[in-house]
């Protein structure tokens, strides 16, 4: 990931702080921080964590004398093809969603980083080598491949879970893995060595905490894709299984239903669109706020 290129600011005025431009760079960051973070997710973390405070129903419970009711008082969202509570299991699909935001995101930021580091580093034939695997793994769609691995190992959110991980690291390393390479090239790393400071103090102590700044707006990003990618899974039969309550299961459970009971797949639908906002805003929010800062 390149360098974001920052304008000199020359000619201020005696009374302006020399860091004002940084501080109104963080300012305009704020709102969009904000807005991502603290409220849309929030609420959603709120939602993942007591989903039944707020759910009105049994998520998996039957009625069926309440079959693909459509938005009433009684049923905000309406009910599906078995009498059961959209709402309610929206709601419920939070805590499945949240937990495929992060589990799935953990693992490939975490050893992402720590080979990314370690290939900006060493450079050379660690280099190289790990360039063939990016090459590998970019020549094959993303979401395909993941597919190909979870079919492989067979449905479930374990098994999809592994099948990112084994993928997705890669984009992690090679952005730290670029931004290492300019770090090391610096005085400070260069006084490090002259100190006889060990590599993996270099590395973990000193260029990774000064490159690690992209992953992170990249984790918040990702955290959106693969919550889209656990949903499409979950259509296709090959993450959350049912009657669990997740957004993708609800939108495949109500596909055939799209002229008679809409409400079964454009709610679930819009819970993935609101989330995934909210993860975008704080991605774009974190963004300016570090490329300021920085």
């Amino acid at each position: 990931m390149a360098r974001p290129e920052v304008e000199e600011v020359t000619d201020l005025p005696a009374d302006v702080p020399a860091d004002a431009p940084a501080r109104s760079a963080r300012r305009r960051a704020l709102p969009a921080a904000l807005i991502g973070g603290t409220v849309i997710l929030g609420l959603s973390l709120i939602l993942a964590v007591f989903p039944s405070v707020f759910a009105p129903y049994d998520p998996l419970a039957f009625d069926y004398g309440a079959i693909l009711q459509p938005p009433s008082p009684a049923h905000p969202m309406g009910t599906d093809n078995f009498g059961r509570d959209i709402l309610s299991r929206v709601i419920h699909a939070y805590t499945i969603d949240m937990q495929i935001a992060v589990l799935g995101t953990i693992f490939p930021f975490v050893f992402g980083t720590a080979v990314g580091a370690i290939v900006g580093y060493l450079g050379g034939f660690a280099e190289t080598i790990f360039g063939r695997i990016v090459d590998v793994v970019i020549t094959f769609p993303f979401l395909v491949l993941v597919i190909a691995i979870v079919s492989v190992l067979g449905p479930g959110l374990a098994n999809m879970y592994i099948a990112v991980g084994l993928v997705g690291w890669v984009f992690y390393g090679r952005i730290v893995a670029a931004e290492v390479k300019v770090q090391k090239q610096l005085d400070y790393a260069d006084a490090g060595r002259v100190m006889g400071y060990t590599h993996s103090r270099i590395v973990f102590r000193h260029l990774l905490p000064n490159s690690i700044t992209p992953a992170i707006v990249y984790w918040m990003t990702d955290m959106a894709l693969i919550i889209l990618l656990g949903s499409s899974l979950g259509y296709l039969g090959l993450g959350a299984q049912p009657p669990a309550a997740e957004w993708g299961v609800q939108i495949a459970e109500g596909k055939n239903f799209m002229t008679t009971a809409w409400w079964i797949a454009v709610f679930p639908g819009a819970a993935i669109v609101i989330t995934g906002l909210g993860f975008s805003l704080l991605g774009d929010g974190l963004a300016e706020v570090l490329r300021a800062r920085r």
